[in-house]
């Protein structure tokens, strides 16, 4: 299976690109660009094409919005031109006054922000023109590395000193990019098979937890290596945030649907930033042994 894949430093992008290499029953194609014309679609002739998520659409600027929206429809344009299925990932933030309950794949974001307003849109027309697409929802995504790797961000500032803010009153779903990955190519495998499962999933994770207690968790965790390693390092600290004084936002997807139809398990956010942290560890240390290598050499 050959799939193409739009954004190559994106986190999403970084992650297939791994999980494809350790795989033998799957070939990707990375294309820097954030937008593919039918000629181009006819020559590679992928299999599908998957368009990683605008992380916080809600934090960027209106224009950023608007051009991604407009990609992804000129990409969606192309792929019902040439017959390929089209996958598009898409932040939860759309769901922006999120639900008590978990939200299940058939209630449609209803945003009052204009600029989210604007990608529900795009998924209106992906659902009447191109029969074959994925939209697949996520939770605030993390990773070690690549734009949009909340994970990777966070640690910079914590090691730099820096403040991290985080809301205490805003429930979410941290996803593993690494985890949409692996979640994706599954789906795609099957859908090359013949499971013609078209539509939209939630892949989020399991374990709702405030953005406060995320990023405290990592903190901790973060420290801890460190200081198993011999490193003491003053960490930044972590500020919490309220902005939702009268009702807490729960932004929590249900994702029973895509175990249903693919089989896909959630991976638990924990385990994920446990084994990236001990990733982003090893690597620091394995620095640290070199630099001391070559000064003794010297």
């Amino acid at each position: 299976m050959k799939l193409l894949i739009l954004d190559a430093g994106h986190c999403l992008s970084l992650a297939l690109a791994r999980e494809s290499n350790r795989r033998g029953d799957t070939e990707l194609v990375i294309d820097p660009a954030t937008r593919v014309d039918p000629e181009a679609l006819r020559t590679l002739a992928p299999d599908a094409l998957i368009i990683p998520p605008l992380s916080r659409p809600f934090s960027v600027p209106p224009a950023a919005v608007v051009e991604h929206a407009e990609a992804v429809e000129a990409c969606m344009e192309a792929c019902r031109d040439v017959g390929i299925p089209l996958v598009w990932c898409v932040c939860d933030q759309l769901y922006e006054d999120g639900h008590d309950s978990p939200i299940d794949e058939h209630v449609i974001p209803a945003p009052r922000d204009e600029g989210l307003r604007r990608l529900v849109a795009t998924g209106d027309r992906i659902r009447a023109e191109c029969p074959e697409h994925l939209i697949v929802r996520v939770g605030p995504m993390f990773a070690l590395e690549g734009s949009h790797a909340w994970l990777g961000e966070l640690l910079d500032t914590l090691i730099d000193g820096g403040t991290v803010p985080a809301e205490t009153d805003v429930t979410l779903c941290p996803t593993s990019a690494d985890a949409v990955a692996m979640a994706l190519i599954g789906m795609l495998q099957q859908q090359a098979c013949g499971a013609n499962a078209w539509g939209s999933y939630h892949l989020a994770g399991v374990e709702p937890v405030s953005a406060y207690t995320f990023v405290c968790m990592v903190r901790t965790q973060l420290g801890t290596r460190l200081e198993g390693q011999g490193e003491n390092i003053a960490l930044g600290e972590v500020k919490a945030l309220s902005h939702h004084h009268d009702q807490p936002l729960r932004r929590v997807l249900n994702c029973r649907r895509v175990l249903e139809v693919f089989g896909v398990h959630q991976k638990p956010w924990r385990l994920e930033v446990g084994r990236m942290l001990d990733t982003w560890c090893r690597a620091r240390e394995d620095v640290a042994c070199q630099a001391t290598s070559q000064g003794k050499d010297a």
